[in-house]
């Protein structure tokens, strides 16, 4: 190991190189952290019971997003090395073949939003005023899926092909748009009704439009690859194996992580509102804390992924050493972060005693947690999937997550009827059961692949 380390130091135009990507993506997810803190911190004035429908609510949501990211990161997988390859034709080709999968899923979506909005909260809850208010959050969310489905896959190909600060400003201008719009509709702002929990559903999908209209205009204005629908009515047989051969792993790796955090929701949920409305501020923390590990792990993925399609093996690997790391580091610094947020959210939350108790401890658990979030994500979800290696993560979180993680968890909070603080703290030993498995896969290098083809086998 020490003999790899030391083969594998990075130098200073190295270094540059990965800020350049990552810096533009961890302010936007700095931006997209600050958003959902403000959203909360308005709730917060609305009441407990807001909060808490308004999370359970996007445990839903969060499968969707998996899903879109998911095909993202398919995407990116096959773009990243074509653009490596100086190839945006084919990249072209590949947007037509994300667009049509999400697209398809985010109608689904739609519809089981807007006609059975009860059956799906009642997954998380059984409390009638919770499912309620998340029923009216997720009929007014729905419209939103459908401008979120396009502009994930083109912000993904922007990131993927050098385009990383325009990407960025266009979440920027959405999130702030989000932001803006959450305060009007829910403090009844310029003569607008006061909404409440419907006015940030609303804030949402309007931002998503937003969004949307952002990225037509980028395509219709500069060069690069374009926002296209045309491909997707196009067949290409060869590109369409490599998708759903290294993408549509990944999209399962991620809808299976993203499940079980949504069936950690359930646990909780049912653990009774308290541990429910800590869970929510717990969640926000995390989000800040992550945003330095999420930045690291997306440019793991296109700087590996660009070296790997131009066939420079040798540099690819030392890429993913240097990003391995990287993502200790980011995770201690946002362990760090959720300590310092842990007084301001223990002073300024209006919870009850017990739910600030919960919050604390679950707080506390984070500031090591998210070392484990950074390192698993930057190597499965980036240095891994840059070289195709996709088919690992989803069979490593497959048996992590349903395998150990939820079953544990069922059985500490529905059989053994264990305190709310240890069942929390039996689900945050999931990042770290997998790394044995997850290092092994990292020091053999065998995801370091190129996965691309030449125009003339394509047509």
């Amino acid at each position: 190991m020490f003999k790899i380390k030391d083969k594998y130091r990075g130098n200073k135009v190295t270094y540059q190189k990965i800020w350049v990507v990552a810096l533009p993506i961890i302010i936007q997810n700095v931006i997209d952290a600050g958003v959902n803190s403000a959203d909360v911190m308005m709730l917060n004035t609305v009441g407990q019971n807001a909060i808490s429908a308004v999370s359970l609510a996007n445990s839903l949501i969060s499968i969707m997003f998996m899903f879109l990211y998911g095909i993202g990161t398919g995407v990116a997988m096959l773009a990243a090395q074509y653009y490596g390859k100086g190839d945006n034709e084919t990249i072209e080709k590949i947007e037509g073949i994300g667009l049509k999968f999400t697209i398809i899923v985010a109608i689904l979506a739609f519809v089981a939003f807007l006609a059975v909005p009860q059956h799906l909260m009642f997954i998380y809850t059984s409390d009638k005023t919770l499912i309620e208010i998340g029923s009216r959050y997720l009929r007014f969310f729905a419209p939103g899926l459908l401008f979120w489905a396009v502009s994930a896959v083109y912000t993904s190909i922007l990131r993927c092909t050098g385009r990383v600060s325009t990407s960025t400003a266009i979440e920027a201008i959405t999130l702030v748009c989000n932001v803006i719009l959450n305060a009007v509709f829910i403090f009844g702002l310029f003569g607008v009704p006061k909404l409440g929990v419907v006015g940030v559903a609303i804030a949402t999908s309007i931002s998503r439009l937003i969004q949307l209209l952002c990225c037509i205009y980028v395509s219709l204005r500069y060069p690069g690859v374009k926002l296209t629908f045309k491909t997707v009515f196009e067949r290409h047989p060869l590109l369409e194996k490599d998708f759903f051969g290294m993408a549509l792993p990944a999209i399962g790796n991620d809808m299976v992580w993203g499940l079980a955090f949504s069936v950690y929701s359930v646990i909780i949920g049912h653990l009774g509102n308290d541990a429910v409305a800590a869970y929510s501020f717990v969640n926000v923390a995390r989000n800040l804390g992550c945003v330095f590990c999420y930045g690291i792990a997306s440019a793991a993925g296109i700087l590996c992924g660009h070296l790997l399609g131009q066939g420079k093996k040798e540099e690819g690997i030392k890429m993913g050493h240097i990003m391995l790391r990287l993502s200790v580091i980011t995770g201690l610094l946002g362990g760090l972060v959720v300590l310092l947020v842990m007084p301001f959210a223990l002073r300024y939350a209006s919870l009850t005693d017990t739910a600030k108790d919960y919050m604390k401890f679950m707080l506390l658990l984070n500031t090591y947690y998210i070392t484990g979030t950074s390192v698993n994500s930057t190597l499965i979800a980036g240095v891994f999937r840059a070289g195709g290696d996709s088919k690992f993560g989803f069979w490593c979180d497959l048996i992590d997550m349903w395998v150990y993680a939820v079953p544990l968890g069922l059985l500490a909070a529905f059989v053994f009827k264990l305190p709310v603080k240890v069942v929390y703290f039996l689900l945050c030993t999931d990042e770290f059961v997998k790394w044995p498995w997850v290092f092994k896969r990292f020091y053999s290098h065998k995801w370091a692949q190129d996965i691309t083809r030449e125009k003339q086998e394509i047509a």
